[in-house]
């Protein structure tokens, strides 16, 4: 799918945080891992209190404080709402919890939730009905080890964003978008037929996946309800052979579609200052893009394998603490009052992330840029959550940094060799 934007077209300022970024050192997300569900720390609801306590940042506290007065004044339960720094938040959270001092509730991305679970602090919710009322692959990012562990409220991921004065139309497969770019290149009017912005050291699998998932080469195994198997490492077969093959032919010695000196922030420069029609990235570079004054539509990345590319998509919830002595009040409030459409509509309006509920992302939708991205996330899969994504970054990243600076004289070898060392890992 694609939009075209405007610049100067009238639409909500965007405030989301990069996640590509925290992506690269993100634990797990949805699917199986080796943990037992917390549910059975849980203690007992005695000692529950009327005031519950919610751990959230700067940002989202303005369009909770609304929904929180609203519980007060239909339950009587007061709910404390705490800033905190969003960066210690996880640590703080698993080090609090079982002494008393966490929270009852808590915001968090769901890659969290692997190691939450796995430190047993949060506790599974009953969505019920209320599943189909989300995007699929929402629900799919908050479940762990078959449980659904958060309400989800918003979802990111990572699309093709478009000069539209340098192209003016999109393109079926990766290969002609790419033919595209090098004729506005051969024209004279850009430098770059492509920008994806790359890490000097770890390259960026998050970026790149879904140019690596339309080769067939998922990053684990998943069941039909899109679960994970993080047991069965998914790209260690032909398609993830036929991707390092494809890395290699388009990097520093091939056709330089991939640049490896080429940084996110340099990617982001150059796309700024019209050098290159087409920039792989997500929706926090928006502000910047339409600051620039340029012209721009969001497009589906196209498929360079064959397959569909898909996106890793990155879901924010709201989870209950498995310590929490205010068990009843702490659901009522995150399943029935932070699922609602208003809850939803104030927390898109106060932070502008692409809403999980279905009902409140087709009126944000009215912003183009952010039906574009939310169309094509809900293709995306979830970003897995579960620890032994640990044992994946590393290798992943530095192989295919490798391929691109055109180090590996077999590039399938390379890529089993990479596998192989990251299955090791899981044995080890």
């Amino acid at each position: 799918m694609t939009v075209q934007i405007r610049s100067g077209a009238t639409r909500r300022a965007f405030t989301l945080s990069a996640v590509g970024a925290s992506a690269a050192i993100a634990l797990a997300a949805c699917g199986g891992g080796s943990t037992e569900p917390a549910a059975s720390s849980a203690p007992a609801d005695g000692g529950a209190s009327a005031t519950i306590t919610m751990w959230t940042d700067a940002e989202r506290s303005p369009a909770l404080k609304e929904i929180a007065d609203k519980f007060e004044a239909d339950k009587g339960i007061k709910v404390d709402l705490v800033v905190k720094d969003f960066a210690a938040v996880r640590d703080d959270f698993i080090t609090q919890a079982p002494s008393g001092k966490g929270p009852d509730v808590l915001v968090a991305p769901h890659d969290w939730l692997g190691t939450l679970v796995q430190n047993g602090v949060v506790a599974p919710i009953q969505l019920g009905d209320k599943s189909a009322e989300f995007a699929e692959s929402s629900v799919q990012a908050m479940t762990y080890d078959g449980q659904v562990y958060g309400v989800p409220y918003a979802i990111e991921n990572v699309a093709l964003v478009r000069n539209a004065e340098l192209v003016g139309e999109t393109h079926e497969s990766f290969d002609d978008v790419v033919a595209a770019g090098q004729s506005v290149v051969d024209a004279g009017d850009a430098e770059y037929a492509f920008l994806l912005g790359l890490d000097p050291k770890q390259a960026d699998p998050y970026h790149a996946y879904p140019l690596q998932t339309s080769f067939g080469a998922p990053v684990f195994e998943q069941g039909d309800d899109g679960s994970y198997d993080v047991s069965q490492l998914g790209m260690n077969n032909d398609g993830g052979q036929e991707f390092a093959q494809f890395l290699a032919d388009n990097g520093d010695k091939g056709t330089r579609v991939f640049n490896s000196n080429i940084t996110g922030d340099i990617a982001k420069e150059k796309f700024l200052a019209g050098e290159s029609p087409y920039f792989l990235t997500g929706p926090w570079n928006v502000p910047a893009i339409e600051e620039a004054g340029i012209d721009f539509s969001v497009d589906a990345l196209p498929s360079a394998g064959g397959e569909a590319a898909q996106p890793f998509v990155g879901v924010n919830g709201f989870l209950v603490s498995s310590y929490t002595k205010n068990e009843l009040a702490a659901n009522e409030f995150v399943v029935n009052y932070l699922s609602t459409e208003a809850a939803q509509d104030a927390l898109f309006d106060q932070g502008g992330r692409p809403p999980a509920l279905l009902a409140s992302f087709e009126k944000a939708a009215d912003d183009e840029v952010i039906k574009a991205f939310g169309e094509i996330g809900a293709e995306g899969v979830p970003m897995p959550a579960a620890p032994e994504m640990q044992a994946v970054w590393a290798d992943w990243g530095a192989t295919e940094l490798s391929l691109i600076k055109g180090n590996e004289s077999d590039p399938a070898a390379a890529w089993t060799k990479m596998s192989e060392n990251i299955e090791a890992k899981f044995n080890g």
